[in-house]
């Protein structure tokens, strides 16, 4: 089967800044990821503080889980981030340097971005969750 992934954004909808509001992917397999968090393999919290390691640790983290069910990031068709605030500015700083990454394929498709006040780490900042239309 030719791996299908089709991204729409109706004009009647409002403008995005990089994602689409609809992904369609015909028949085949998924993978969902865990929510990737700013862990290193010991699982200890890399950046406290720091938004932007920790988003880069997340990238790397996504990275791996990826290529371990052989995807790439293009092949992702839902995200949702997660951010441990309730200002803008770092809600689309965590969207600008995850869509600049290696990983920001994946920020093509149907994405929602959320201010959060807590997560499962003391002092973690961002996760981030994805849903993968496995390659043939």
């Amino acid at each position: 089967m030719t791996e299908k992934i089709t991204r729409i954004n109706p004009e009647q909808l409002h403008q995005t800044p990089g994602y689409h509001h609809i992904t369609v992917v015909e028949a085949g397999r998924t993978a969902h990821l865990a929510g990737q968090c700013p862990l290193d393999g010991n699982g200890d919290l890399v950046g406290p503080g720091s938004l932007e390691s920790q988003v880069d640790q997340v990238v790397a983290n996504a990275l791996t889980a990826l290529a371990a069910v052989n995807a790439e990031p293009h092949h992702v068709v839902r995200s949702v981030i997660y951010v441990r605030s309730d200002e803008q500015a770092a809600l689309g700083a965590a969207w600008h340097r995850l869509t600049t990454s290696a990983l920001g394929p994946a920020f093509t498709t149907a994405s929602t971005l959320l201010g959060v006040a807590q997560l499962g780490f003391t002092g973690q900042l961002i996760e981030v969750d994805l849903t993968v239309a496995l390659p043939d």
